[in-house]
């Protein structure tokens, strides 16, 4: 799997090079600004793109509007956000056109290498490794809507570990029910939500972030 990570930490740029490859992964362009970035992308099509947010020039955004770009130009490239804070706007724009894997990670919640790589892995593959805080953050944001207010304690808790790309066998063992009980809920979720319910589980999730962010899911 071939990998573009931008970093422009030395230090931690070069832990991840080490660490993605002792799992496998093939390190085509490990960069430290917006520009090596942007030449990175366009020029070698990685399988997926790990990205921090803040990258030189500007130290505000340019990593993330730099993948933006590459997703404009290649629609469904692979994006991996890494990030010190949950920022809703940036995660709002990386989810905005519902199509590709997606992630978004907090640096200091990663918390082992496997995690990490699993992220990476769902994340090529075209799922989704939302961090729990920045779901959270996204379903806050909207607590006042009507459908989201409908929806049972529960179910929200279902809706935050299906967002972070879980299966319903996960969701399952973390809340300790069957994954029956799991089914009926996420079927509850799209019917309060207005969203056509699906089994494929990058879809249904995009679908339910998407409507978070006022915007309604694929038909």
């Amino acid at each position: 799997m071939r990998v573009v990570l931008a970093e422009d930490l030395f230090l931690l740029r070069d832990g991840l090079v080490r660490m993605l490859e002792a799992y496998g992964f093939e390190i085509v362009a490990a960069v430290e600004s917006g520009p090596e970035l942007t030449t990175a992308l366009a020029e070698l099509e990685p399988d997926v793109a790990v990205v921090d947010v803040r990258l030189p020039p500007s130290h505000t955004d340019e990593g993330l509007q730099c993948a933006l770009a590459a997703r404009r130009a290649r629609p469904g490239l692979p994006v991996l956000v890494l990030s010190q804070h949950v920022e809703q706007l940036y995660a709002r724009e990386l989810l905005a056109d519902g199509t590709g894997g997606v992630g978004y990670l907090l640096k200091d919640r990663v918390f082992d290498a496997e995690q990490f790589v699993d992220a990476v892995r769902r994340v090529a593959a075209g799922g989704t490794a939302m961090d729990p805080q920045v779901i959270s953050r996204l379903l806050s944001r909207n607590a006042g809507d009507k459908p989201i207010g409908g929806l049972t304690p529960r179910e929200r808790e279902v809706m935050e570990l299906v967002a972070q790309g879980r299966s319903n066998a996960a969701i399952a063992a973390q809340l300790v029910v069957t994954e029956r009980a799991v089914a009926k809920h996420t079927s509850n979720i799209f019917a309060k939500l207005d969203l056509p319910v699906s089994d494929d589980d990058n879809r249904r999730v995009l679908a339910v972030l998407a409507y978070l962010e006022g915007r309604r899911g694929p038909e």
